[in-house]
């Protein structure tokens, strides 16, 4: 069963996939946010191409591993997606993902007037994987 993974903005969402044995997360594209009924109809149109069985999405804690403002969007966001695709969504810690990515794209030379368009993606991506790696069979 392949897995979506979304990193919920309120400009951009990131969107990642795995393979069908679960392993390995990739980056799928970046989508422009607009209003929740509208997010939530893309991830679901994206979860159905791409024929998932789950969607797993990252929630913003905060350092201390309190939930601010961002982790309740992300909440209600899960609670609205979950209703409209009929899938699980299951929430994880994203905290330092955006950093993480930022790291990745310095590391692999990826300039930074390109880092805005992919940088959620990476995350996306980022936040999928650590839910791969610890929910190994």
């Amino acid at each position: 069963m392949r897995i979506l993974g979304v990193d919920y903005g309120d400009s951009r969402i990131g969107v990642s996939v795995c393979d069908e044995l679960c392993k390995l997360a990739s980056p799928l594209m970046t989508v422009k946010s607009e209003s929740m009924r509208k997010n939530v109809d893309k991830i679901a149109a994206i979860a159905k191409e791409q024929s998932v069985g789950a969607i797993v999405l990252g929630l913003p804690l905060n350092m201390d591993g309190s939930e601010g403002i961002r982790a309740g969007k992300s909440r209600a966001f899960a609670r609205v997606l979950e209703k409209v695709s009929g899938l699980e969504v299951k929430l994880v810690d994203e905290r330092l993902t955006t950093v993480e990515a930022e790291e990745i794209m310095d590391a692999n030379g990826v300039p930074k007037y390109k880092r805005k368009e992919i940088v959620d993606r990476i995350a996306a991506q980022l936040i999928l994987q650590s839910y791969l790696d610890s929910n190994k069979q």
